[in-house]
């Protein structure tokens, strides 16, 4: 019945071409995010909403405005275009559970642009910078979901189902490389807005290469045949080895090289960046991940009523 339902969906082209558009400068957005603090550039603007007391002057972008106020002009394009992007997702997609997605999209920007006021105004409490890195990257991965669920793949194509009997099933691992993730994710934001040492950052990354390590190996080694599931767990792997190698590259320049910068320097602002983006990217791909196997893999919780009857009988 559900493949029934998806055969009637049409594919909005526009739609799926914006929805990407919309991850893309999201991705933009974030590593804009971390060149501002990597450059401590963060209270360079030290009003908000307004910038040097004006909404739409363009300041002298010298210093480290010109990396703060980029950052908000991303930000209100991106804030624009998910604007368009809920509004349009609202008119035509029959899926209301799709709909829903486009406005937590909207609500999410919204809720990002004003942590982001909260920073400025506070003086870039520890806490809240963090809040603000995590809620971007929750965005990020909204948006590359809504780009996967409004492509024609998704929409047209009738998914062959395998019920996955093996415990801890794919998905139950998928869902607990997100988490992982997400812990790292702020641990690191901590570690970068001056809240947290670097060792649990360090001690997590560990984690997080056994856990994902496990995910990926699993989805490749036991579900090859089904490309919808084996794709995104390669990219998951290559992107973690990646993103281990630029910690430890972060971490030497920040950490062991820069720690009496009087400013920060290029290495360490270039690894800095490239480790942000790059895990931006890899918490977006475990989702599409887990999005996938929760399609094609889903767990087989059908399997045990049987039994149970039989036991009965």
């Amino acid at each position: 019945m559900d493949n029934l339902k998806t055969l009637e969906v049409p594919y909005h082209r526009g739609l799926h071409n914006f929805a990407i558009l919309t991850a893309c400068v999201t991705l933009v957005l974030i590593v804009a995010g971390a060149l501002v603090t990597s450059n401590d550039a963060g209270l360079s603007v030290p009003d908000w909403p307004t910038t040097f007391g004006s909404i739409y002057k363009m300041p002298h972008m010298v210093g480290g405005v010109k990396y703060e106020h980029g950052h908000r002009m991303v930000a209100e394009f991106t804030g624009l275009l998910t604007i368009i992007l809920a509004i349009w997702t609202w008119r035509v997609e029959k899926r209301r559970w799709l709909r829903l997605l486009g406005l937590a999209a909207l609500a999410t920007v919204i809720i990002q642009g004003i942590l982001g006021g909260i920073t400025v105004l506070h003086l870039l409490p520890p806490a809240v910078s963090s809040a603000h890195a995590a809620v971007a990257q929750t965005f990020f991965c909204i948006a590359v979901a809504i780009a996967v669920f409004t492509g024609r793949r998704w929409v047209q194509e009738q998914p062959r189902t395998e019920f996955d009997q093996r415990r801890p099933a794919l998905f139950t691992l998928t869902l607990l490389s997100i988490f992982v993730l997400y812990v790292q994710l702020i641990l690191g934001a901590m570690f970068r807005h001056h809240g947290l040492s670097w060792w649990p950052h360090v001690i997590n990354a560990a984690v997080v290469a056994v856990v994902l390590s496990w995910t990926a190996v699993r989805a490749i080694s036991v579900y090859s045949h089904v490309e919808a599931v084996r794709l995104p767990a390669i990219a998951m792997l290559g992107l973690m080895v990646a993103q281990l190698c630029l910690g430890f590259l972060a971490f030497i320049t920040r950490v062991m090289w820069g720690a009496d910068a009087a400013q920060p320097e290029l290495p360490m602002i270039i690894a800095t960046v490239v480790h942000v983006a790059v895990g931006a990217l890899l918490l977006a791909t475990t989702v599409v991940l887990a999005i996938q196997v929760w399609r094609h893999v889903p767990v087989a919780f059908e399997e045990r009523v049987p039994r149970r009857n039989a036991v009965a009988a």
